[in-house]
């Protein structure tokens, strides 16, 4: 039984939030009434705290996100504590993001740190979000809304104080992407030739050096919610760092990230033009040229990432077969990346 579902400790946890809370006697306690382990998150976990605020005579139901480690990480997933700090500060500039709480360092609590966050309403999962209709209000406003998201995180800018952690931004950022990958593909010791010839192809493609932005690195559908008017949190920051702005945008217009849906260029969800009108709107610039070069180095980043789910999967750390499952894309992601860096492709790319 995982230490979350043990009553025992939920009268710890509701002290915990109380006292982050700041709730005087006066106001009553926080009584955790369930903890539900939610679904979606691939690499941690996420669960709903139900709690009762108040006294008996007054109370008042509130939810809460606790967010902790899985069984095993990746490299490239940043620490909790890491993440914490880069949703505060989103959320002090204004990006639609989950309230934080605060971040519990103390292992005793439940076996492990963790961090808290309101809970906000909605569904994430991406193929349902792109499949259903009812959800996301009209869609070419929902992919406006998420372009204009965005563009508040890329005006967050090196040097900020409470992002110390993140070191100096990249002076090459399409360059510092691809050596990760590289080293991280032989850590793993996995010989993909396919990969390998997209790696270097990006290499000598990649676009000019641009000034670096906070990114947030997995910005697609699957990691926002939506209820059936539109918007209501993105998620997800464990992978944010300094990086090219581009690389956000074609990370979302990514066909592995459109669900089925590739005429939907903006990730599954509407047009290209929607995303790049609200990201123009809320004071960002598109380059288009560069926007379809991070898409295919998306695919490079997505096949990466999966054989690191895989491996966690087979080094025995977190057996799942999820995980092994998501290693199996990779065969595809291949094919989308030669097909991606075909000459015919460029040379008919480039007459245009």
């Amino acid at each position: 039984m995982s230490p979350l579902q043990d009553p025992a400790r939920h009268q710890a946890l509701g002290d915990w939030i109380a006292a982050r809370l700041d709730r005087g006697p006066d106001r009553g306690a926080v009584r955790v009434k369930a903890l539900e382990l939610l679904s979606g998150g691939a690499i941690q976990e996420n669960w709903r705290v139900v709690c009762e605020l108040g006294t008996s005579a007054g109370a008042v139901a509130q939810d809460f996100v606790l967010r902790r480690n899985g069984a095993a990480t990746i490299a490239s997933s940043r620490p909790l504590a890491q993440e914490f700090a880069l949703l505060n500060v989103a959320h002090q500039a204004g990006v639609l993001v989950a309230t934080p709480i605060a971040y519990c360092d103390d292992p005793d609590l439940l076996d492990g740190r963790f961090f808290l966050v309101a809970a906000m309403p909605g569904v994430g999962l991406g193929p349902r979000v792109v499949k259903d209709e009812r959800l996301g209000g009209d869609r070419a406003a929902l992919a406006e809304r998420l372009g204009r998201e965005l563009a508040k995180i890329h005006a967050i800018r090196p040097p900020h104080a409470a992002l110390a952690f993140l070191g100096p931004a990249p002076a090459d950022p399409a360059r510092t992407v691809i050596a990760g990958l590289r080293a991280a593909l032989d850590r793993l010791g996995a010989v993909r030739p396919a990969l390998e010839w997209g790696l270097r192809w990006a290499e000598t493609h990649a676009p000019c050096r641009v000034a670096a932005c906070l990114i947030h690195n997995d910005f697609r559908t699957g990691n926002y919610l939506v209820d059936q008017d539109g918007l209501t949190a993105i998620l997800d920051w464990e992978f944010a760092g300094w990086g090219d702005p581009m690389a956000d945008l074609g990370w979302f217009c990514a066909e592995c990230w459109r669900f089925g849906r590739p005429d939907r260029e903006a990730g599954g969800i509407a047009a290209r033009a929607d995303l790049y009108r609200g990201y123009l709107a809320g004071g960002g610039r598109v380059d288009d040229a560069a926007v379809r070069y991070w898409e295919l180095v998306a695919h490079l980043r997505w096949a990466v990432i999966a054989l690191e789910q895989g491996e966690r999967h087979l080094s025995g750390r977190q057996r799942s077969l999820e995980l092994a499952l998501t290693a199996k894309i990779v065969p595809e992601l291949e094919l989308a990346v030669l097909r991606a860096t075909d000459p015919e492709v460029w040379r008919l790319a480039d007459a245009g």
